[in-house]
């Protein structure tokens, strides 16, 4: 049992940190970038800019006004019990880390949501003139802990998978 609790503490620090450096830089974004002013970070690679971005990843949704906003914030409430439905499921420590970073950084965007109705992007990344200044969408904190705990839980399943015995007759 005490495992167990100690298990769940991690889960929640994991959650609260990614929770906080998100909202924080997000209030620093919209403290001090000029939404018509991108800053140059890297020269040709990342950029500092301000985006509220009204839909879903890549864009997605961006168009439905207020039935969209109920849509998005129902969808991620939804994920969120579903992810802690998964954590108490886990019984591995690398799945626990994966959701936690994933309920972290739903919780972030979530907030926004609540906030703003829209999720508050400022990072920039784009190859330069290798590929005509195409940028990926924009996108945050939350955004990159999504995707880290996404691959990490395809490492976690990955090396959980353990290889199938054949049948000896």
């Amino acid at each position: 049992m005490q495992k167990m609790r100690r298990s769940y503490k991690v889960v929640a620090l994991i959650i609260f940190a990614v929770v906080i450096f998100d909202q924080i830089t997000k209030v620093l974004a919209l403290e001090g970038i000029n939404p018509y002013n991108p800053i140059e970070i890297i020269p040709g690679f990342f950029n500092l800019v301000l985006v509220m971005n009204p839909g879903a990843a890549f864009g997605i949704f961006n168009d439905g006004g207020m039935l969209r906003t109920i849509f998005l914030i129902s969808t991620s409430v939804l994920a969120l019990i579903l992810i802690g439905v998964f954590i108490r499921q886990s019984t591995d420590k690398v799945t626990e880390v994966a959701l936690s970073l994933i309920a972290g950084g739903a919780i972030g965007n979530l907030i926004d949501r609540v906030r703003f109705g829209e999720v508050v992007d400022f990072l920039d990344i784009y190859p330069g003139g290798y590929f005509n200044n195409w940028h990926w969408p924009a996108f945050n904190i939350a955004d990159s802990a999504i995707t880290i705990g996404v691959v990490l839980a395809i490492v976690g399943l990955y090396l959980a998978e353990e290889p199938k015995k054949e049948d000896e007759d």
